[in-house]
């Protein structure tokens, strides 16, 4: 039986109950985060719930929790749930109103949610046993403000299904400038003669955590090159290798784009590379 938090109680999953006048519910009004935890040892944990914090004065909605409170929920939630391979979900909105208006209300009190899943092992980065993936194209039409992690979802949740209904892993987004942006789920790499490059963040994309993370290990602690910068399609379609970054996939490697091999269609060295180093310093932060 999984166990989840709701308004400072821990409860049955399938007891955590909210009114359907939530503004969660009714206008996805809130923000989220999803922290993987490895037999209790929580990756990059600090860095999510800053990002969290920013998120909620993004959309000005006031909770003032600690990070220390925080931990003490995630802790609480792993324990309760086996300790084993999770992510933790953690949701607050702006909570529920006796009425649906557009404007937020005053006086309302936010609804905090989490509950545990299960996540595979933390990815390995042996070419034999790796997970690899595959993935469409299309242009980025979600909302504006990418860079908020808000629990309105429906713009990336259209444009995953259509890389699904492909029979693909995930869609790989660009801009009217054909300027590659993210993923429906993820942040994207590409190599090019053993250079590295991501897009810059802005308000495009979301500053994914395992993304900050791998850009730091790899400059601290490896030689190679890597770049922030405006990353076109035409590059990312001629790449020697693509990588999808989030926190339960780590460092993803692409093998095949639109139905097209990546490079040679296999695992390539930097990502081999990469994954090593992130798996050795990732819970350095």
């Amino acid at each position: 039986m999984s166990i989840a938090f709701l308004n400072d109680n821990f409860l049955p999953l399938e007891q955590a109950k909210i009114s359907p006048l939530d503004r969660g519910f009714l206008f996805g009004d809130g923000i989220y985060e999803v922290v993987p935890s490895y037999h209790g040892k929580l990756l990059g944990f600090n860095a999510h719930l800053d990002r969290m914090r920013t998120g909620l004065e993004g959309i000005n909605l006031q909770l003032g929790w600690s990070h220390e409170k925080w931990k003490s929920i995630c802790d609480e939630l792993c324990n309760q749930n086996g300790n084993g391979n999770l992510g933790l979900y953690l949701q607050v909105s702006r909570g529920a109103d006796i009425k649906r208006y557009h404007a937020f209300p005053e006086n309302v009190k936010p609804t905090v949610f989490g509950f545990a899943f299960e996540i595979g092992a933390s990815p390995s980065s042996d070419k034999g046993s790796a997970k690899t993936f595959s993935v469409s194209t299309a242009e980025d039409l979600r909302w504006q403000r990418c860079h908020i992690k808000s629990t309105a979802l429906l713009g990336n949740v259209l444009h995953f299904q259509y890389g699904h209904e492909n029979g693909d892993d995930e869609t790989i987004l660009y801009n009217d400038r054909h300027e590659l942006t993210e993923a429906a789920a993820c942040n994207v790499f590409i190599v090019k003669n053993r250079v590295i490059s991501t897009p810059p963040l802005d308000n495009q994309l979301l500053p994914g955590i395992t993304r900050n993370l791998l850009i730091d290990i790899l400059k601290k602690h490896s030689n190679l090159d890597i770049q922030e910068r405006v990353v076109h399609m035409d590059e990312v379609n001629n790449a020697d290798e693509i990588w999808i970054t989030s926190s339960t996939k780590e460092i993803g490697p692409v093998i095949k784009i639109d139905g097209r091999p990546v490079g040679n269609g296999m695992i390539g060295d930097i990502w081999v590379e990469a994954q090593k180093l992130f798996t050795k310093h990732k819970y350095d932060y």
